[in-house]
C-alpha cells in the first residue's frame, strides 16, 4: 500500500499535542487512499470521511482553544478560514452522499492539498508566533489543555 502523505519535519509545527493531531488526519487520509486503491467498497471509504471530517473538526477547536488562549493576532483570519475548510468538506460530503461526485483519487490529491497546504503556510504562522512570543517553551513544560482548563475554571 502506498501512502498518499508522508509525515515529515516539514509538517510539525513544534507542539507535541497539534503534531499528534495533524498525524491522525495524515493517517485517515492514507487509510481513505489504501481504501480507494484496493476497491474496498464505497461504505468503507464513506466511513473513513466521516471519521475525517469530525476529526477535524476537533482538531480545529482545539487548535482555535491554543491560538485564542495565546494570543494569536491572526487568530480570526485563521478560525475564518477553518469554517471554509469545514464547509468545503460538508459540501464534497454532500455531494458524496447524494451521488454527484465520486470518491475517487481526484479527492484524494485535493484532501493531500488542503491537508498539506493548511500545515505547511497556516498552520506554520503561529507555530511562528508561539515561537518568537515565547509561548513554545511554556508549552513543552505544561499541558496546554490544563492551562486552558485553569484559564476557563480558574
Amino acid at each position: 500500500m502506498s501512502k498518499l502523505v508522508e509525515w515529515s519535519d516539514a509538517l510539525s509545527v513544534g507542539v507535541d499535542e497539534l503534531d499528534a493531531q495533524h498525524k491522525v488526519l495524515v493517517g485517515l487520509i492514507n487509510e481513505m487512499h489504501a481504501a480507494i486503491e484496493e476497491r474496498r467498497g464505497r461504505d468503507v471509504v464513506e466511513s473513513i470521511l466521516t471519521r475525517l471530517a469530525e476529526y477535524t473538526r476537533i482538531h480545529f477547536a482545539v487548535e482555535e482553544s491554543l491560538m485564542q488562549l495565546l494570543g494569536f493576532p491572526d487568530y480570526d483570519a485563521h478560525k475564518q478560514e477553518h469554517r471554509e475548510l469545514i464547509v468545503q468538506v460538508n459540501a464534497l460530503r454532500r455531494k458524496v452522499d447524494n451521488g454527484e461526485t465520486a470518491i475517487d483519487f481526484e479527492l484524494m490529491d485535493f484532501l493531500k492539498g488542503w491537508l498539506t497546504r493548511h500545515i505547511m503556510e497556516s498552520d506554520q504562522e503561529y507555530a511562528r508566533y508561539f515561537t518568537e512570543s515565547g509561548s513554545l517553551p511554556r508549552l513543552k513544560k505544561r499541558s496546554w489543555t490544563s492551562r486552558l482548563w485553569d484559564h476557563l475554571h480558574g
